[in-house]
């Protein structure tokens, strides 16, 4: 029993990073139809924004997430206007191609003016443990920030989509973006709301596995954007409940695998699942089938 709590608690905590990355890849996908292979990347660069900012500055946890989420978020509006705006009516193939040439440009440009070096996160969260209902199973308060954060960021985002003009906007555009733009709403703003939105939640997600983990190198947000990606598919890309969904469930399965002793295996298993969706029921497990008129 004590077992079971542990890897639950684990797998909600991995859970939650992949939520939070997905939530970008669904938010992206929902209103340009683009699959952002780069917001792995802007993941990796809220982890470093943050040890920069807790290394050098001296700043408190909360200080160093917000400012490195606001920072991913310029990024990311830059990042569209650069590289996807100019290819918006181009081809999948070619704004696919752009995601990848993006995602390296990030990657190793991190290595170059940063090289290649695993860094040590400092230590801004207290090292103390909890035990759960009186059983050996631990929670640890790192779990603690990251679960409750994840959760504030999530309700925040629901709170913008659904109870703001922004989120309306971005909901009218994904439904209809020839007619939303009929109706008055700037496309382009739209779109660079979206990506703002998406990195933002990337950067946050970065500066929390730096703080749990304590290391980060330009080459870490390659697996879990693939991860997340697939959570996103797993709950059904482009909708934003789908990709909490499939970002809990990918984290918790992983744990189980890994405690089952099957560690060396919990990626393969990742990529047999989304495999199974795809072949089952390729619009995800919240996804709806939308017929076409031809």
């Amino acid at each position: 029993m004590e077992e079971i709590i542990q890897q639950i608690v684990n797998g909600v905590s991995l859970g939650s990073i992949y939520a939070l990355i997905a939530l970008g890849y669904t938010m992206v996908y929902g209103i340009i139809k683009l699959i952002n292979f780069a917001h792995g990347d802007i993941y990796m660069i809220g982890a470093y924004v943050g040890f920069a900012l807790t290394t050098f500055l001296k700043l408190g946890f909360f200080p160093a997430l917000i400012l490195s989420m606001v920072i991913c978020a310029i990024l990311g509006v830059i990042i569209e206007k650069v590289a996807y705006k100019p290819i918006r009516n181009s081809t999948r193939i070619a704004a696919l191609i752009t995601a990848i040439s993006v995602s390296l440009f990030l990657e190793y440009g991190m290595m170059y003016f940063f090289k290649p070096d695993t860094r040590t996160f400092p230590s801004l969260l207290p090292d103390k443990q909890i035990k759960i209902f009186n059983t050996d199973a631990v929670l640890d308060i790192k779990n603690v920030y990251i679960i409750v954060v994840t959760i504030s960021l999530m309700l925040l985002l629901q709170y913008v989509i659904h109870r703001t003009k922004v989120g309306k906007a971005m909901r009218a555009v994904s439904l209809d973006r020839d007619a939303a733009q009929l109706m008055g709403i700037d496309i382009n703003k739209t779109i660079s709301n979206t990506f703002a939105i998406g990195s933002a939640l990337a950067g946050a997600a970065g500066v929390l596995v730096g703080t749990y983990y304590n290391s980060i190198n330009p080459l870490m947000g390659v697996v879990p954007g693939l991860k997340a990606f697939v959570a996103a598919v797993i709950g059904g890309i482009g909708i934003i409940p789908g990709a909490v969904f499939g970002g809990f469930f990918l984290g918790i399965t992983e744990t189980t695998i890994s405690s089952l002793g099957g560690s060396l295996y919990k990626d393969a298993v990742a990529f047999a699942i989304l495999i199974l969706v795809l072949l089952l029921k390729p619009n995800g497990f919240l996804g709806k089938d939308v017929k076409e008129k031809v």
